[in-house]
């Protein structure tokens, strides 16, 4: 998936470069202000009473109406495309809304939820997060720690939405236990933050690192010895913040760890186990479906061409086997909502792509590099990040990695300002809750346990975190980079 996602980001900052001087000024000015009102509508979620997937999908529909009229009435397409061209050499041509999504999401989101749904009929997380408990005698603060560096580790490894998903089921069950509702908010909000610094941690961990490092001629293990640790304070820095501001503190007297350890060694990770086939089955399944995810650039064959999405899928109807004749059950517990939500934003992104938005900021953005040296790096990180919370950071970080790259500016692969990008793009996930995937996934759990967070509250929670992040990058980039 990583591969293809990289060529699909090649492609975008293609047309986009080509198509600049073909779109009107006014039309992509008309277009960001389509962009801002739905953000806009995305904030004021609650009182317009709608999902946010009929919001965006309204949005997806109204962009794609006015791509056609603007089309015929100027005599051009700003969607340039509609022919699929299949391995074979063959080519499909499909509506340009099929093209415009970016599949290799929807089906990881897709397969993930139902392999996580699946095996957790079998008991296998609820065995995890209960052994994980006692670990912890149940002190809230040591369970943080270790679903935080958890997290990172997953994030690093497998990719973002899977391990949200992973350890968003580990968490609530292990705070429902402990009856400790009050924290899971607190829990889940950081884990989401976590998610995209674990992002950070190698070549591989997200798509931009790839774009960028490629383009840089940045090296595998450079890019560790860099990013590792950022990775360490910022994980720090952040599971610190989450203790302080929702109030996960350690247990504090001997009454209070006394009864926590007699609350835990009360429980029996067993119980939920009904099948020790199906438990052991699931074990190997997830232990395969994790090993898959992290070595599949490795696989031999040309496999990696699959992608992710399509492991995550294969893994779901591996152990959809088990329930053949009872799938229907899970098929109704997919968040379909979440779905449709990201469905429709990708095709809202990619009308802004190729109506010269994403160009736009780029350009803005590029425009501070003409700055002082380490101006040019606080301003480039934070416009970086301020620009990828509320569009695609793919497609932006690779029009900001074409225009380092450009003739122009011919910039080392030892310079500041790619890891300026790099983390911009990473941490400007953590601004929104539309900013990345796994935050977005972060709040449907939330919603799924009936917690109290909109969009707002969202952005009121996470701005410090994501502001320490930033700053805590800038100051990494200028003194060690």
């Amino acid at each position: 998936m990583r591969a293809e996602l990289l060529l699909a980001a090649s492609e975008s900052a293609e047309h986009a470069a080509h198509g600049a001087a073909a779109v009107p000024g006014w039309v992509t000015g008309l277009f960001t202000l389509i962009l801002v009102l739905m953000i806009a509508a995305l904030a004021f979620e609650e009182k317009l009473h709608a999902k946010k997937s009929i919001i965006v999908g309204s949005f997806a529909g109204l962009c794609l109406i006015l791509e056609t009229i603007l089309g015929s009435v100027l005599g051009q397409r700003l969607l340039p495309f509609g022919l699929v061209e299949l391995p074979n050499g063959h080519e499909i041509e499909l509506p340009v809304y099929i093209p415009a999504i970016d599949w290799g999401v929807i089906t990881i989101i897709l397969g993930a939820s139902l392999f996580v749904e699946v095996t957790s009929r079998s008991g296998v997380f609820s065995w995890m997060a209960i052994r994980l408990t006692r670990k912890s005698g149940g002190d809230p603060w040591k369970l943080l720690l270790a679903y935080g560096v958890l997290t990172v580790l997953f994030s690093a490894v497998l990719n973002n939405v899977t391990a949200m998903i992973i350890i968003g089921s580990l968490t609530t069950v292990s705070l429902k236990k402990l009856r400790r509702d009050d924290l899971l908010l607190g829990f889940l909000l950081v884990e989401g933050l976590l998610t995209n610094v674990g992002g950070l941690l190698t070549l591989i961990s997200s798509v931009p690192n790839i774009i960028v490092g490629k383009t840089a001629g940045i090296s595998f293990v450079q890019f560790f010895l860099v990013a590792a640790p950022y990775v360490v304070v910022a994980t720090a820095a952040t599971l610190l913040m989450g203790r302080y501001r929702f109030g996960i503190h350690s247990l504090k007297t001997d009454e209070e760890r006394a009864e926590a350890r007699a609350l835990v060694e009360s429980f029996d990770e067993n119980e939920g186990i009904g099948s020790s086939r199906f438990f052991w089955f699931s074990v190997g399944a997830l232990a395969m479906f994790i090993v898959c995810l992290a070595g599949l650039e490795a696989m031999p064959l040309n496999l990696p061409a699959l992608g992710m999405g399509f492991v995550a899928l294969f893994f779901a109807g591996v152990v959809l086997l088990a329930y053949r004749h009872d799938v229907d059950r899970f098929y109704s517990a997919v968040d379909w909502d979440l779905l449709a939500f990201f469905a429709a934003l990708f095709v809202v992104i990619n009308v802004m792509e190729h109506a010269e938005v994403l160009a736009l900021i780029g350009r803005g953005i590029a425009a501070v590099t003409t700055m002082p040296d380490m101006l040019a790096s606080t301003v480039l990180l934070s416009a970086s990040a301020v620009a990828s919370s509320v569009t695609d950071n793919i497609p932006l970080a690779a029009m900001l990695a074409k225009i380092l790259a450009s003739p122009g500016m011919q910039t080392p692969s030892d310079s500041p300002l790619w890891w300026c990008v790099i983390f911009g793009a990473n941490l400007g996930g953590n601004i929104t809750p539309i900013g990345s995937a796994s935050t977005v996934v972060a709040m449907t759990i939330i919603h799924r346990n009936e917690l109290p967070l909109s969009f707002v509250g969202f952005v009121k929670a996470s701005v410090p975190f994501a502001a320490v992040q930033i700053v805590l990058a800038t100051v990494y980039v200028l003194i060690a980079v």
